[in-house]
C-alpha cells in the first residue's frame, strides 16, 4: 500500500468536494474553485468529511498513480482553503521590482526592464523592493510562475547575484586566483 495514498484527505469546514463518474474532482472553498480530471483507474470517494483514494490492483502504474492522485486532491483542498505562496528574493546591485497594475516590472541589470504578466489565478505582492511574493490557489500555477520569474536571472555561484527562492541555499565557488 502506498504510504501517501492510503492517508485520507480531511475536508475542512467551508470546503466541498465532488467527484463525477468520469473521475473529475471539483473542489470549492472560500478562496475559489479548482477542477481536475484524474486517471480513470483510480477510485476516489468522499466519505464522512474525508476523501479516500484507492487503487484497483498492485500493478506498478496503479501504485504510482495512487499516491499522486491523493497528493493532487490534497493540494486542491489546501489551495481553496488556505492558498499557496512562493517568495523570491532579488539579490544584486540595482535589482528591484515594482508593480504596475497587476504586472510585475523588474530591473535585473538588462538594458530594459523585464515585464511579467500574471496568469489567471496568480497574483504578485511586493513586501519590499527586492522581494516578490507569488500567490494563488493552484500549487502548480504558483510554482510555474515563480520558476518563470527565477529563470530571468538564476543565482550565480561566484557573487551570489540573481533571483532565488526564499530559504534556497546557493553553493558558492571561489573565484580565480592570480599567479605569484
Amino acid at each position: 500500500m502506498s504510504r501517501v495514498g492510503r492517508l485520507p484527505v480531511a475536508i475542512p469546514n467551508g470546503v466541498t468536494v465532488t467527484v463525477t463518474p468520469e473521475n473529475v474532482v471539483t473542489v470549492k472553498g472560500p478562496k475559489g474553485q479548482l477542477e481536475k480530471a484524474m486517471h480513470k483507474d483510480i477510485n476516489i470517494a468522499v466519505v464522512d468529511n474525508t476523501v479516500v483514494v484507492t487503487r484497483p490492483s498492485d500493478v506498478k502504474e496503479h501504485r504510482a498513480l495512487h499516491g499522486l492522485t491523493r497528493a493532487l486532491v490534497n493540494n486542491m483542498v489546501k489551495g481553496v482553503s488556505e492558498g499557496f505562496q512562493k517568495t523570491l528574493e532579488l539579490i544584486g546591485v540595482g535589482y528591484r521590482a515594482q508593480l504596475q497594475g497587476k504586472k510585475l516590472v523588474m530591473n535585473l541589470g538588462f538594458s530594459h526592464p523585464v515585464e511579467i504578466e500574471p496568469v489567471e489565478g496568480v497574483t504578485f505582492e511586493l513586501p519590499a523592493a527586492n522581494k516578490v511574493v507569488v500567490k494563488g490557489i493552484d500549487k502548480e500555477l504558483v510554482g510555474d510562475m515563480a520558476a518563470d520569474i527565477r529563470a530571468w536571472r538564476k543565482p550565480e555561484p561566484y557573487n551570489g547575484k540573481g533571483i532565488k527562492f526564499e530559504g534556497e541555499v546557493i553553493r558558492r565557488k571561489e573565484g580565480k586566483t592570480g599567479k605569484k
